[in-house]
């Protein structure tokens, strides 16, 4: 009798522990349930935002006109029964970003307490994707090394160091730096020579560390290039807009402290001597280098960023914590008078945090001139619309400027023709390195040319 009353006792104890455990245990899984539930509603919330801002791309209130929020919105199973709701607050971009910020918190009716929230970053990629893109055939000499993307429409012959993938629009081409045959679309010289189609071609990790790809499709160079002429409109209504200069052309120099100096360029430095021509006949062809201004006078940096000048403009100076776009260009557009800028002198950012972003748009060239600083940075996105990104050839006869040492671009490079700041003889910039500045993707200069008008996911985390 003893013995069964205690083992019958220890059979209640196991008993009532196990049913108390196995109601821990439903507990639980109930509560997690309702955790994952209220986590796809919170989904459902972003999803539904995201497809709200592709069909009106310009509404942060949630179709409301100006209700800051929160948005409360309804969430039904299948048989058309709520279930649950999801709460949006959304943050507006600011003017120099694409960047719209949605939190969306998903409840369950009668289950509040396991309400889950997640917070997403939706940004429309800006044109400075890649560090380097063109729309014609690409040659990067030896001594060339690029962080960053790299993408022509046209063929590529990379004989430097490429950190990033290197891709072409072509398959094959026709070199015109080579006599022989037809190429891939991306090759290399560098020893050993790539072989020529159909032949198989080595991975060449020592050139293209992140490899290469062609063909792919072609980047829409035309369609993303900005419109001047309203960045004209834009500048003249609330930026800083200057007609042309009645000499040849404006100097502007950036400063730390949100102004800049303005000058009208009035004499440009001579050839050194008479063996300094133009023995390869290049358009546009001179010295490029300012000897003379006149100071116009002193400017705050416009509200809206844009300074247009409609003359050729020659950059330099240093901002900090300063988002600008510098334009020259002339209207009506014509062949014969588009506008170039020209850097000869250090242009630097302060901050190198997405705090300082510069874009440099030209109608027609982005130039460095003959006497161009030996050392010379630019941090800055460069567009040269219709003409191209590089140094005009100065024979050697141009000595002792006809050599530089090294050229440092921070930000992205985007040519229509041909780009080139070194040539094969060695005059030019014999160490080129372009650094991409990855906070261009998304926090673009003012009115920099996006290359899609749809949102992207550029970050999600689940904030409880």
């Amino acid at each position: 009798m003893a013995s069964t009353l205690v083992f019958g006792f220890i059979a209640v104890i196991i008993i009532v522990a196990l049913t108390s455990w196995f109601g821990v245990v439903y507990k639980s899984s109930r509560e997690l349930f309702y955790k994952e539930q209220a986590f796809h509603i919170a989904e459902a919330g972003i999803e539904y935002y995201r497809w709200h801002l592709a069909h009106d791309s310009t509404d942060y209130y949630d179709g409301t006109e100006n209700s800051a929020g929160p948005h409360v919105h309804d969430f039904k199973d299948k048989k058309g029964d709520v279930i649950g709701n999801f709460t949006l607050n959304i943050i507006a971009p600011s003017t120099t970003t694409s960047v719209v910020s949605v939190e969306s918190t998903g409840v369950v009716l009668g289950h509040e307490s396991s309400a889950r929230k997640i917070k997403v970053k939706f940004g429309k990629p800006s044109f400075a994707k890649f560090a380097f893109v063109s729309d014609s055939d690409m040659r990067f000499g030896a001594g060339t090394e690029v962080f960053g993307a790299i993408h022509s429409n046209g063929g590529i012959r990379f004989d430097g160091l490429a950190h990033n993938i290197v891709t072409s629009a072509l398959s094959v081409y026709d070199d015109p730096d080579h006599s022989g045959g037809n190429e891939y679309g991306v090759h290399t010289h560098l020893s050993p020579t790539d072989p020529l189609p159909p032949a198989n071609l080595a991975d060449r990790f020592d050139v293209f560390q992140s490899g290469r790809e062609f063909p792919v499709p072609a980047v829409d160079f035309v369609g993303m290039i900005s419109d001047l002429a309203e960045m004209k409109v834009l500048a003249e209504e609330n930026g800083k807009y200057f007609a042309g200069s009645g000499n040849l052309g404006y100097k502007v120099v950036l400063k730390t402290n949100d102004t800049f100096d303005l000058y009208k360029v009035t004499r440009l430095k001579s050839v050194p001597k008479s063996s300094c021509q133009n023995s390869l006949n290049q358009s546009g062809w001179g010295t490029w280098s300012v000897d003379n201004t006149v100071l116009v006078g002193n400017y705050n940096f416009p509200n809206n960023g844009l300074i247009f000048l409609e003359d050729d403009v020659w950059v330099e100076g240093k901002i900090n914590t300063a988002k600008l776009a510098v334009v020259a260009g002339k209207f009506p557009d014509s062949l014969s008078t588009r506008k170039s800028i020209t850097i000869n002198n250090d242009l630097t950012y302060t901050n190198y945090g997405g705090e300082d972003v510069l874009a440099l748009i030209a109608q027609k060239d982005i130039n460095t001139g003959l006497f161009s600083d030996n050392d010379l940075r630019i941090d800055a996105a460069l567009i040269a619309q219709n003409g191209r990104a590089g140094r005009y050839y100065y024979p050697s006869g141009c000595t002792p400027n006809h050599t530089r040492s090294t050229l440092t671009l921070y930000g992205m490079l985007a040519t229509k023709n041909r780009y080139g700041y070194a040539y094969t003889d060695g005059t030019g910039y014999a160490t080129r390195n372009i650094i991409y500045d990855a906070s261009l993707l998304y926090n673009p200069p003012p009115y920099f040319p996006l290359t899609s008008d749809q949102y992207e996911v550029v970050s999600w985390e689940e904030v409880r």
